[in-house]
């Protein structure tokens, strides 16, 4: 109650914080807190809603992967709804109150992408036009880190950053969560950076793999001169295409020099690849 007072135009940022620290406390505090914030946020004074979904923000931020689970369901998601549609409250609710509602549905499904009900109830309020568009987030909206993260992640990697936006997210003035909104951004950006330099290595070490693999079969043939015109043309595809991988995979090397293990992957690879070329190349040379 006091985290929302209506009476109070301020977000009291120590009350709220008290709201979190109960909510991790308690072992009811997850699937509870939920259901109360819902009560809140549905209140016919649009203070208090307000109040309430920082309250609901703040502790998605902050109380962990339980917390997520519960305001993933459709139970809780159902209750968000209620205030944007007409059926229900949706034409007495505030357009702020309301706006603010789409904006933490449409975060969450930036955030929260295996969540597949939250996708789902989102996609529902679109199709029923009652969200005619996606809302553009605000510069100081509190988002939190994404979960769950892969090992070695730069959340729990990088320890100085971590330190920094854990410190700004505790704070109640506008410009450390802008801030700290713009540093999760670009933590968010080093990491789909360094998950997609791990993707391409996988693809181009698979590649190589299944190309070199049919290389031989089709090199064992020539041999025996046993290979049919439309095999003969694969196999210089497929040497066509061996010879634009090994470039490829020297960027690789270059970008991996911090990563033994990944390295060792990317050598074994190309030496696998020059080996099925010099073999190629003596083959036809001799024939």
């Amino acid at each position: 109650d006091k985290a929302t007072d209506p009476s109070i135009p301020e977000e009291n940022w120590e009350c709220i914080q008290r709201f979190c620290d109960q909510v991790n406390a308690e072992i009811e505090g997850p699937p509870l807190a939920p259901r109360l914030l819902a009560h809140k946020i549905q209140s016919p004074q649009e203070l208090e809603a307000l109040h309430a979904l920082t309250v609901l923000e703040t502790c998605v931020n902050n109380c962990g992967e339980r917390f997520h689970s519960e305001i993933a369901k459709f139970r809780f998601l159902n209750e968000l709804i209620k205030v944007l549609s007409p059926k229900y409250y949706g034409t007495w609710s505030s357009e702020k109150v309301k706006s603010r509602v789409t904006e933490v549905i449409f975060s969450w499904t930036v955030w929260f992408p295996q969540e597949v009900k939250i996708r789902d109830a989102y996609q529902m309020l679109k199709k029923q036009g009652i969200v005619k568009e996606d809302p553009k987030l605000p510069e100081d909206k509190i988002l939190p880190p994404p979960s769950p993260r892969p090992q070695n992640s730069i959340f729990d990697t990088d320890e100085e950053k971590s330190k920094l936006l854990a410190r700004l997210l505790r704070s109640s003035h506008s410009e450390d969560l802008q801030a700290a909104n713009r540093l999760i951004k670009s933590m968010i950006k080093e990491e789909q950076e360094k998950s997609a330099k791990v993707s391409r290595r996988v693809d181009t070490i698979s590649e190589v793999s299944e190309n070199v693999k049919r290389m031989d079969e089709l090199l064992e043939n020539y041999k025996r001169q046993e290979l049919s015109k439309s095999d003969q043309e694969t196999l210089q595809t497929l040497s066509q295409r061996c010879e634009k991988l090994r470039p490829l995979l020297f960027r690789l090397a270059s970008e991996t020099v911090d990563d033994d293990e990944a390295l060792a992957e990317i050598l074994q690879a190309n030496d696998q690849l020059t080996q099925a070329l010099g073999q190629y190349r003596q083959l036809v040379a001799s024939h």
